[in-house]
């Protein structure tokens, strides 16, 4: 199976974990990324705040060159993936913004091929039986809180791969790693990245809250499809552990990195060294326990 493959402006960045992990896993799982060249940043999240044509054209120049290549476009941040859909509904559902937009990025675009988020790939399109066949390393006895964030399924007319409200694909996928996906209250709950530099005070307020209920949950470790999620709920856990004067120490982890880890691949190949949160202790005393 081919893709364009979408990174985006985290995952060559601070996002690396997560490009490393996802190239990983599509190896183990036999999926052909093809990096789209002279790809432009999708826009998220400034330009929707900005001008709507723009914020609409942005996305869709990648989308014309993936379509003028034959391929849909697997991608994995959540925010780039919500914009590219915004941008195949509107040209989809409007020929005056097809035009207008076709006339702004200098290409056509008939918005003929499929945008999939990489979770919605390998969690539907790859499908949980072919995951568990392929399991080496099982992670029994984890219990991870999955959380989808704010983005990934909202709103259901855009993203339309999942419920907005109790979304269940990637539990099901870390169910077919042999872990156990806690039921609880914050999976789509916003993290506040968009507040972590202007207000600090608000981001802190609602990542303590993602970090109690997933405790309360009895889960171990967060599992995100985001890169913005990821480095809030990373980088600024001692900050919030400091200012509510609390521990959680949970591990963070995108899930193509507990995919690719439950498929073989090591943790230095997948990036996990570079976390803030030691995750790798955690992984380390699950092989220690088998």
């Amino acid at each position: 199976m081919k893709y364009a493959y979408y990174p985006g402006c985290s995952l060559h960045a601070t996002g690396l974990e997560y490009h490393l992990s996802t190239l990983a896993v599509a190896r183990h799982l036999g999926l052909e990324l093809e990096e789209l060249p002279d790809w432009n940043c999708c826009g998220a999240s400034a330009a929707h705040n900005t001008n709507r044509l723009l914020a609409l054209a942005l996305p869709a120049r990648n989308l014309a060159l993936a379509e003028q290549r034959g391929l849909d476009m697997a991608v994995p941040c959540a925010a780039c993936f919500n914009r590219l859909r915004a941008a195949v509904h509107a040209v989809r559902t409007s020929a005056q913004v097809r035009e207008e937009v076709a006339d702004l990025i200098r290409m056509d675009y008939q918005g003929r091929r499929e945008v999939y988020s990489l979770l919605e790939l390998i969690a539907n399109h790859v499908g949980e039986e072919r995951i568990r066949e392929k399991v080496v390393r099982p992670l029994t006895g984890l219990k991870a809180a999955c959380y989808y964030g704010c983005l990934l399924v909202r709103p259901p007319e855009i993203t339309g791969f999942d419920d907005p409200e109790d979304p269940q694909s990637m539990d099901r996928l870390l169910l077919a790693l042999g872990a156990e996906a806690v039921p609880w209250s914050h999976k789509t709950e916003c993290c506040g990245a968009a507040h972590s530099t202007t207000r600090p005070d608000l981001a802190c307020h609602l990542l303590n809250g993602i970090y109690a209920g997933a405790r309360a949950a009895g889960a171990a470790c967060l599992v995100v499809a985001c890169p913005l999620c990821f480095l809030n709920l990373d980088m600024r856990q001692a900050e919030v552990e400091k200012r509510f004067g609390t521990v959680y120490r949970l591990p963070v982890f995108y899930f193509t990195e507990l995919v690719g880890f439950a498929l073989g691949s090591s943790p230095g190949e997948l990036g996990l060294p570079k976390h803030f949160v030691r995750a790798e202790a955690l992984l380390a005393s699950m092989d220690a326990a088998r």
